[in-house]
């Protein structure tokens, strides 16, 4: 009997070194005791994944005594037909025996260090730590603002100064480019001498050189109303430029919205700008005149040609299009028209061969998530653009969701974004509550209008219910299984609460 109940436990992977968080397996009795923070019995069909459903489990969370965290769980599993009231009374005394020793082992210098901490909290909402060579506590608020290598260095700085006996302020460069405000302030609870514990303001301040919060500041145009200084965007720019100096016509491949007219636009604005720069866009070619205009433009137009979106055309429309490309060549427009056209990844552009064939080299763009440390770059700059004299900043908070995010719309979806938050907020500085749904979501595809919908609906229920799941579904009219599989299935970024 213990043999087969435990090649089924196997079986269901209920074993060390695999999760049953709530969010991955749905309702069961590890996962949900500590979702919900209270003990927990999950019956039969109650489970939410099918192969549990013959099992019977009760949880019980156990609180530290001290710091009141979930520091971990009790759970007792047996066959659903066995299962007794007795099992939730059992692992409930369990708990309680566990949460005693937890308490006999803490100290007097720790129960001091955890009160000084709570009252800091209580006094102000910023950022707050607590520790000593053997307890950490971290408000809520500093783990979401800060990032995980920022987390390491203000702690070391932290202990450091502890150690030493230094308290007051300390400036501390961190390694996203912010500057800390760190003030250390000792405890020195019963028995205690102080030194290496104590309680840790920290205000972010603003960085003399990021760009990020400094919108007086202008980022470095590498070409005319272009910013970013990523590696991958600056060699795709560079190699567009040396072909448009060489006059060798380009193909130019990328996601939608990565850039690559804004890109083609700079590029003859800087080394072309008194001759015309003619746009001919491909998802017109439905129109009975287009093929028509696009021949006019190769053979009687000067100065830089654009056909955008050329992957779109069906195979008529491109057999007539590389038609009138030959005939550009051979009448040698070449040496006075300089023409580039646009598509998707080259990849997926098997059917182009025939056109591309005017075309010896191609370019492709990055998305903006393969240098999405441009985004520091870019929202001060389109803020500069949308609002009245750039009293509009974005805070480091708003950025860094803003950083995390995968952008499947790339350069034009950041944009959009912007716009949308300069419509509610004109002035001051751009908070997290300030961005749109879409902005909580690291889905790494483009939604379709009733999924995103969806997406908004969850993203705002969530940030009404401060990040509790359960209030949001039932906010929703949803199942808790149901919101959770809606939170992966659109990589929805919870709200801490």
């Amino acid at each position: 009997m213990v043999t087969r109940r435990r090649r089924y436990l196997d079986g269901v992977q209920l074993a060390p070194g695999f999760s049953y968080a709530e969010d991955q397996v749905g309702t069961n009795g590890i996962g949900t005791a500590l979702e919900g923070g209270q003990p927990m019995h999950v019956f039969g069909h109650e489970h939410y994944a099918e192969n549990l459903e013959d099992l019977a489990c009760a949880g019980v969370p156990i609180h530290h005594p001290i710091t009141g965290k979930i520091v971990g769980a009790v759970d007792l599993t047996c066959w659903r037909k066995d299962a007794d009231p007795l099992l939730i009374a059992l692992v409930k005394t369990t708990a309680d025996q566990i949460t005693q020793g937890l308490l006999t082992d803490s100290s007097a210098q720790e129960y001091e260090l955890l009160q000084e901490y709570l009252r800091a909290c209580r006094r102000t909402s910023g950022i707050v730590l607590a520790l000593n060579n053997d307890v950490l506590m971290m408000n809520e608020y500093a783990r979401r603002v800060l990032d995980p290598g920022d987390q390491i260095v203000l702690l070391g700085q932290a202990a450091e100064a502890l150690a030493s006996g230094r308290p007051g302020a300390t400036e501390v460069e961190l390694p996203t480019g912010v500057t800390a405000r760190m003030h250390c302030r000792p405890t020195r609870g019963p028995g205690s001498s102080g030194l290496g514990a104590g309680v840790v303001h920290v205000k972010l301040i603003e960085a003399s050189a990021a760009p990020v919060t400094d919108a007086a500041i202008p980022a470095r145009m590498f070409l005319p109303g272009l910013v970013g200084s990523g590696a991958l965007w600056l060699r795709g720019c560079g190699q567009v430029e040396d072909l448009h100096k060489s006059g060798e016509w380009l193909a130019l491949a990328g996601e939608p919205g990565a850039g690559k007219l804004a890109l083609l636009r700079a590029v003859h604005q800087r080394h072309n700008p008194a001759a015309g720069l003619h746009v001919l866009d491909a998802a017109e070619a439905a129109g009975p005149d287009w093929l028509t205009s696009a021949r006019r433009e190769l053979l009687s137009a000067t100065g830089d040609l654009v056909i955008a979106h050329v992957d779109r055309l069906n195979a008529r429309q491109l057999h007539v299009l590389s038609s009138a490309l030959r005939e550009a060549r051979e009448a040698g427009r070449a040496d006075v028209l300089w023409v580039a056209a646009t598509l998707g990844y080259r990849r997926r552009a098997g059917h182009l061969t025939e056109l591309l064939r005017f075309f010896p080299s191609t370019v492709e763009l990055p998305p903006l998530r393969h240098h999405s440390e441009d985004i520091h770059e870019l929202v001060p700059f389109f803020l500069r653009k949308l609002s009245l004299r750039g009293r509009l900043t974005c805070s480091p908070e708003a950025m860094q969701l803003l950083t995390r995010s995968s952008w499947p719309g790339n350069t034009e979806q950041l944009w959009q974004v912007m716009r949308k938050v300069v419509q509610s907020r004109r002035s001051g500085e751009i908070a997290p509550k300030d961005l749109p749904p879409e902005c909580w979501s690291v889905s790494r595809r483009l939604l379709s209008p009733l999924e995103a919908l969806e997406r908004d609906a969850i993203v705002q229920a969530l940030l009404d219910c401060r990040g509790n799941k359960a209030r949001a579904a039932e906010s929703l009219g949803m199942s808790r299984a149901t919101i959770y599989r809606k939170i992966r299935e659109y990589a929805i970024v919870i709200p801490a609460t």
